[in-house]
């Protein structure tokens, strides 16, 4: 019998409790991630929307920082999930972004956005969203919004400025859930 993936969902603060009832929702089995041993076995991972700064503390407090740099399977990372992942905090993926990029908490909205490879717009919510100002040469554009990327993916990352497990598409997840059968299948 062949099981679903297990999905840790970095639980130090921020909207873990949202994309964790959206994995469950697409049958996944789901770890609440707050201590370094809790990443063993996983088949991916989730760094949610949250506070950039307070992560990156409360990762350094619980030893997960360098746990998450050696973590070799696939990660989702949404908001300040994108921020903790980019060239300037964990450099894992080959962005640099500009906190806060499209204004305060009141200048927060939503958007359509055109997806790579769906001709049915993604819903976007951006609360004090991260703006991408500069992408590597292997980071994929996945979905743009004014112009600007939004949703990108390098190797094993997955990135949104947005936040997908605030609406009830789950289509960004089910691309994090096809990076997680990719790399299991290619590790298996």
């Amino acid at each position: 019998m062949n099981e679903g993936p297990r999905i840790g969902v970095l639980a130090l603060q921020g909207n873990f409790r949202e994309h964790a009832a959206m994995l469950r929702r697409l049958g996944v089995d789901v770890v609440e991630v707050r201590k370094v041993e809790q990443l063993e076995g996983l088949d991916g991972l989730v760094i949610p929307g949250g506070e950039s700064t307070t992560f990156m503390r409360l990762m350094r407090l619980y030893g997960l920082e360098e746990a998450l740099r050696s973590f070799d399977a696939p990660i989702l990372g949404t908001c300040a999930g994108l921020i903790v992942l980019d060239r300037d905090h964990l450099d894992l993926v080959d962005v640099s972004v500009e906190r806060n990029g499209y204004g305060r908490q009141v200048a927060s909205f939503e958007a359509d956005l055109d997806l790579e490879g769906d001709a049915v717009p993604l819903r976007g919510v951006f609360i004090r969203a991260p703006r991408v100002r500069d992408a590597g040469p292997h980071v994929e554009v996945l979905a743009e919004h004014g112009g600007e990327p939004v949703l990108l993916r390098q190797g094993r990352f997955l990135v949104a400025s947005f936040h997908p497990e605030l609406t009830d598409d789950t289509r960004v997840h089910e691309r994090f859930l096809d990076l997680v059968r990719e790399e299991t299948g290619v590790r298996a």
